[in-house]
């Protein structure tokens, strides 16, 4: 399993204050030193964390991989078009919502996103959606001729009761297996830390994670290196 590393919540730090600290760009490039095997970033069109020369910078520094998390509006593809990420994974987008709330909803929105998943691959860029444990999505997303699939995982992490989380652990199993068998790539994210991910180790179908928030809470004890580094040793089942 590898570990991408979400640095959002840098710029959101940093967008507080209105300056240029801290710099989600040097974030990105001690997340590497850590062990992050990717890095992150969230363009959103109201631009609360992320901006425009963060993601230019990102994409000419980085000695890793990319992930361009993204809604499909016009203006933010075609910034994708001219940065060119290794990889743009496709997210709903709310202007009032804190965080994404769900997956996308591909079945009814699947003109749209043939149309966005088209161009992204004519500049070669991988795509990946983000979306439920759930079969017809899955399916669509296969047909929609995508990568691979991000497994939103906050129904899991929200969980309040050992049962509960039992529950969607096994649905999120049962979608990885069916996205893999039909032959997607599998990745999951939202709401992970360093307790809840270990039942995700023993997935084998889920090729990687995507942590943010909970890295960066982390490193205001212990430093953003230590922070990174104490997860890539989880997820890469290290002991320390």
């Amino acid at each position: 399993m590898r570990l991408s590393v979400n640095i959002d919540h840098i710029a959101t730090l940093r967008n507080a204050r209105g300056g240029n600290e801290p710099d989600p760009v040097t974030a990105a490039h001690i997340a590497e030193l850590a062990g992050a095997e990717g890095i992150v970033c969230h363009l959103r069109e109201d631009r609360r964390h992320i901006r425009d020369e963060d993601v230019k910078l990102l994409r000419a520094t980085i000695k890793t991989k990319l992930d361009l998390e993204m809604s499909i509006a016009e203006e933010i593809v075609a910034i994708a078009e001219f940065i060119v990420p290794e990889m743009a994974t496709l997210v709903p987008e709310q202007r009032e919502e804190l965080t994404t709330e769900g997956g996308l909803d591909v079945l009814n929105n699947k003109r749209k996103l043939k149309h966005t998943i088209q161009r992204l691959h004519e500049k070669n860029i991988a795509v990946s959606l983000f979306v439920d444990p759930i079969r017809e999505q899955i399916e669509m997303a296969k047909e929609l001729d995508a990568e691979m699939i991000e497994l939103h995982t906050g129904d899991y992490a929200n969980a309040k009761t050992e049962a509960k989380r039992a529950f969607q652990i096994q649905r999120l199993q049962n979608a990885a297996t069916f996205a893999h068998s039909i032959g997607l790539n599998v990745n999951a994210g939202h709401g992970l830390n360093y307790t809840n991910i270990f039942p995700f180790l023993n997935i084998k179908e889920i090729e990687e994670v995507s942590i943010g928030h909970a890295i960066i809470a982390r490193a205001v004890f212990v430093g953003l290196y230590e922070a990174v580094h104490e997860m890539a040793n989880v997820v890469h089942r290290i002991s320390t």
